[in-house]
């Protein structure tokens, strides 16, 4: 099992993190993707979607692919079934994100131990919403 970041890592992450890139973020308001987002973004942070059935999420342009970033990503939250996970962290970790955040229910050990291998901060099973609501607000 991947070790995962300690609680007090998760309030260090928060606070330092300015640019999320959500891949699956959807402009369903139905959607948990676009709910959390959207709590995010008006809690400070860019939120830049990465869905390639979107155009824009939330007023931002969004991106097909996390390789399509042109700037520098804190933070990779994932709103994918967990088989997608592998794929995604080999790209967090190809464009550099600090950390890969997998939320409620996203759950793969061996992309996380990747990503923690190659120096990701990694959150899984947990919603970052939630756990920014209980540490920052």
């Amino acid at each position: 099992m991947a070790e995962r970041v300690a609680a007090d890592a998760i309030g260090e992450l928060l606070k330092s993190a300015r640019v999320i890139a959500v891949v699956g973020l959807s402009s369903n308001p139905l959607r948990p993707s676009y709910s959390v987002s959207e709590y995010m973004k008006n809690a400070g942070y860019k939120i830049i979607p990465v869905n390639p059935n979107e155009t824009e999420v939330l007023g931002e342009r969004a991106v097909a692919r996390l390789e399509d970033i042109r700037e520098r990503v804190d933070i990779v939250d994932v709103f994918r079934r967990s088989e997608f996970v592998p794929e995604v962290a080999e790209s967090a970790i190809a464009i550099g994100a600090k950390a890969l955040w997998l939320q409620e229910g996203v759950i793969h050990e061996a992309a996380a131990k990747r990503a923690q291998d190659a120096g990701l901060c990694v959150v899984m099973d947990k919603c970052i919403l939630k756990e920014h609501a209980r540490r920052l607000r």
